[in-house]
């Protein structure tokens, strides 16, 4: 709070006079095209230690879900979602398309999974061994290893080839 009573504002963004209570960061999706929603999705809750979102109560599965809403049935598996059993970390969306990913990512994952120990502290390298170790029996593929002065990371494709680190 300022000394008006109003919240600071926050991320440099000015907070208008009629704001009451609360300045909220916008909540963000990570969207992924992929051409198999559901292993992609199992893959990266591996990955992110989030978990496969479940179906909407009162439904069991999302099949039950689709008949509900009488989704035709060639459409069950165009959508697929991960997310953050905390509610903390951004929903991650997978969305069937029908090509192979066929270019370098513009965009990537950092899986910073070294905190708090940091890259080059033993326990932090061998806690991105051990993660990476996992990832790759789930079907990743490691590229490299990196190791410059800003840190140590291995960049990885997920099952479909999308370039992500683990650091």
């Amino acid at each position: 709070m300022n000394g008006s009573g109003r919240p600071r504002p926050r991320r440099g963004r000015a907070v208008p006079h009629h704001t009451l209570d609360i300045v909220m960061a916008i909540r963000a999706q990570v969207t992924f095209d992929a051409r198999n929603p559901r292993e992609q999705a199992e893959f990266w809750a591996v990955a992110l230690d989030y978990v496969v979102q479940p179906p909407p109560p009162p439904h069991a599965s999302w099949e039950e879900f689709a008949r509900s809403i009488d989704l035709p049935e060639d459409r069950w598996d165009t959508l697929a979602a991960v997310v953050d059993p905390d509610g903390d970390g951004p929903r991650v969306l997978f969305q069937k398309v029908p090509e192979d990913k066929e270019v370098k990512n513009r965009v990537h994952l950092d899986v910073q999974i070294s905190h708090p120990d940091g890259h080059r502290s033993p326990a932090g390298q061998e806690r991105i061994a051990r993660h990476v170790a996992r990832l790759v029996d789930a079907g990743a593929k490691v590229v490299r290893e990196v190791d410059e002065p800003i840190g140590f990371w291995v960049l990885m494709r997920d099952p479909e080839g999308n370039e992500f680190c683990v650091g």
